[in-house]
């Protein structure tokens, strides 16, 4: 049953980039039985049907306002500090209330589950499997460990330098996912080059690439929501910004003749961004600038 769930998670998550309330809310299917993956009103879950817990949940705040970027480094910071382990809270006061019980049961009987961990409000990336390796009473808290992503068994990290891996490799999908989130929600849903308004079809494009520890933080303003199209002819210096949000297309794209497609792409040449609602998001003009010097250079 705990492998069925585990295998229905990793089809959903390679379905959706996210996983809402709506993919999670049918459970799973198991011996003609649905199986529920979380409960709605708690973070700790054990369904009826098993033995030991199936999923530990963090649900990202949901602010007052829209925009939520703003407090997500708060909120995922310590996954992003934590070196082999991260802490997760009791369910209330009371270590011994059933679903804290749970925790140290999966502790001492080294259970495989999953965790929803939230990126933005309502959304959530399923790490699987993961480990409760630590219980104590006194701080309420729990310690979480990864699984190794290519490891065939679920069984929980041998080593140190095996969980720093593990955790490495979530914080590299949670920098992912969440940059991607900040960056199209700052732009309500839509390309900044086309408008096109379907999320599915976006990418978080860097402005400049993470690799460059000075300029590549995962800032708002270090991206630009693209569609696929238009990311791969930006990150191929076929499609430029300049430091006043103006759009260049390459001479090697203005001077070919080959359908609608290539049309709409020429189509953009000294045409405006689309820029977000709030200035502090809009995209850094020192970024910017660097970045349109290397378009130049590609010419």
């Amino acid at each position: 049953m705990r492998v069925a769930a585990f295998e229905h998670v990793r089809r959903l998550g390679q379905i959706h980039d996210q996983l809402t309330a709506v993919d999670l809310r049918p459970g799973f299917t198991f011996g003609g039985q649905r199986i529920p993956l979380v409960n709605p009103q708690r973070g700790i879950f054990k369904p009826r049907q098993m033995q030991f817990l199936l999923s530990i949940r963090t649900v990202f705040p949901k602010p007052g306002a829209r925009i939520w970027y703003d407090d997500q480094r708060n909120v995922h910071r310590q996954i992003y500090e934590a070196n082999e382990a991260v802490d997760y809270a009791f369910m209330g006061t009371n270590a011994d209330a059933a679903d804290n019980r749970w925790l140290r049961e999966a502790m001492d009987h080294r259970v495989p589950l999953i965790y929803f961990l939230g990126v933005a409000p309502g959304r959530f990336q399923a790490f699987v499997p993961a480990f409760i390796a630590g219980w104590d009473a006194s701080s309420l808290k729990a310690s979480v460990t990864f699984g190794l992503p290519d490891k065939a068994t679920a069984e929980p990290p041998e080593n140190g330098l095996e969980r720093r891996y593990a955790l490495r490799v979530v914080q590299q999908r949670l920098h992912q996912a969440s940059f991607r989130e900040a960056v199209i929600s700052a732009y309500n849903g839509r390309c900044a080059l086309s408008g096109l308004p379907e999320p599915l079809l976006l990418d978080a494009a860097h402005i400049i690439a993470d690799k460059d520890e000075r300029l590549g933080q995962p800032l708002v303003e270090n991206g630009i929501p693209l569609s696929k199209i238009h990311h791969a002819a930006f990150d191929a210096h076929l499609l430029g910004i300049d430091a006043d949000y103006r759009i260049h297309v390459s001479d090697r794209l203005l001077i070919q003749r080959d359908g609608p497609m290539l049309e709409n792409l020429k189509q953009l040449h000294h045409g405006a961004l689309h820029l977000p609602e709030r200035v502090k998001d809009r995209p850094d003009r020192d970024r910017l600038q660097v970045r349109f010097k290397l378009f130049k250079e590609a010419a």
